[in-house]
């Protein structure tokens, strides 16, 4: 798979998965923020540690320099 994030991106990414898992699992006690905090802390974290985003993809934007 081809990255297409750069590293700040990918550092931004995980600091607001952190956030969202936090909120998800500290502050939400269910409902639709629950789940709405635990997609995005799930998949920010994938796409982060991947290095590589598919809506980027689609767009046609890449934060990397050498990429």
């Amino acid at each position: 798979m081809i990255r297409n994030m750069g590293t700040i991106d990918r550092a931004a990414r995980l600091i607001i998965a952190v956030v969202a898992l936090y909120i998800a699992f500290a502050v939400a006690t269910g409902g639709a923020l629950f789940w709405v905090a635990l997609a995005v802390g799930v998949i920010f974290t994938a796409t982060a540690l991947v290095g590589n985003c598919p809506l980027y993809r689609v767009v046609g934007l890449k934060t990397c320099r050498d990429c």
